[in-house]
């Protein structure tokens, strides 16, 4: 009789150890997809403030995949996820599984999204690029651009305020809003000015703007770095004379028309602040957003005593300079003739 209660009791435990086997097994098979599966490729999941889980999973599944955008989503809706507080960009992994892009999306840390820009021209062009990077649209930043009282706060016209626009890399959170991010450039322009170029800016008699200013003519007229700035040098000889700049970018500028080869006496006409043919001292603000080595180049342009300039005839990208009106019209007659006979328009 001991016997069998014996074996009775061994059956139980078997039986027992069967279910719970199978019990991990079916919980091994439920999870595992959730922790032991990996997101199939990088990607920075975008979540705007006020995101419902659907909205959440759209962006999940578009970025890294649907099935895996699902697990995430399931895992919030399990553990009672609120998304609708939480926002930015947070950067997702090849290989993290669903379980850890969970705990991201609910408590992780935001990423930062690097930002670079240079060669660029207008604060069309800049706010696009902006849009097309972070939250906030093209026209919500050319909004802030153009807001003369935001503009003041940091000592600059609607005008001038691109000068604060430096070309290089940053890093800002993907839902900075317009007013932030220009508060972060106006930062790194004052880091710029350092105390040693206001001085420089000072002895030319020029403002932290108007050396902007005359940098990004001088980009324009120039792709070469090693002539910047002797073309610097001759813009700021004109200013110190008082003889107008008569500056063809500013032209180009005025029309709104880069793609402009040859300027015509007519087009020297153009109505507007920005042409130093009819207008005469520095434009108002820059015609494009000038390099940080051009403006270093105005501000330690070395002397000359040139006040002419005229692209060189062999279309090198370098031009001729002289102090005599004479000598550039015979440098402007090459280049007008070269130009013809390229049948440049």
């Amino acid at each position: 009789m001991t016997m069998k209660i014996g074996n009775n009791e061994l059956t139980r435990k078997k039986v027992v150890a069967l279910v719970l086997a199978l019990i991990i097994c079916v919980v091994a098979a439920i999870l595992s997809p959730f922790i032991l599966t990996g997101a199939p490729e990088d990607g920075l999941v975008k979540v705007r403030r006020g995101s419902t889980l659907e909205m959440v999973s759209d962006s999940l599944q578009s970025t890294i995949g649907t099935a895996f955008g699902r697990r995430v989503v399931t895992l919030l809706r399990l553990t009672g996820s609120d998304m609708t507080e939480r926002h930015g960009a947070f950067q997702v992994n090849k290989g993290d599984s669903p379980f850890r892009v969970m705990r991201l999306l609910r408590s992780g840390q935001p990423s930062g999204i690097k930002f670079t820009f240079n060669n660029v021209r207008t604060r069309d062009e800049w706010a696009a690029r902006v849009g097309d990077r972070f939250m906030m649209s093209k026209d919500e930043m050319l909004r802030a651009l153009n807001d003369s009282a935001l503009c003041a706060k940091y000592g600059k016209t609607v005008d001038n305020v691109t000068a604060m626009l430096l070309p290089d890399s940053y890093e800002f959170y993907w839902d900075i809003t317009p007013e932030q991010m220009l508060d972060r450039m106006h930062d790194y322009y004052d880091k710029f000015w350092t105390g040693d170029r206001k001085a420089k800016a000072q002895a030319l008699g020029l403002t932290p703007e108007q050396v902007s200013t005359i940098a990004s003519i001088v980009d324009e007229e120039t792709g070469k770095a090693d002539e910047r700035g002797k073309v610097a040098r001759l813009y700021l000889n004109r200013v110190a004379t008082g003889m107008p700049l008569q500056a063809d970018p500013t032209v180009k500028f005025a029309i709104g028309d880069f793609s402009i080869r040859r300027i015509t006496y007519e087009m020297t006409r153009t109505s507007s602040p920005y042409n130093t043919y009819r207008n005469p001292g520095i434009p108002p603000g820059p015609i494009r957003l000038p390099e940080k080595s051009t403006l270093d180049a105005v501000l330690n342009a070395p002397q000359h005593d040139y006040i002419y300039m005229c692209a060189k005839e062999d279309f090198s990208g370098y031009h001729n300079f002289t102090a005599s009106y004479a000598e550039h019209m015979a440098n402007a007659h090459r280049y007008q003739t070269a130009l013809n006979a390229r049948g440049v328009k």
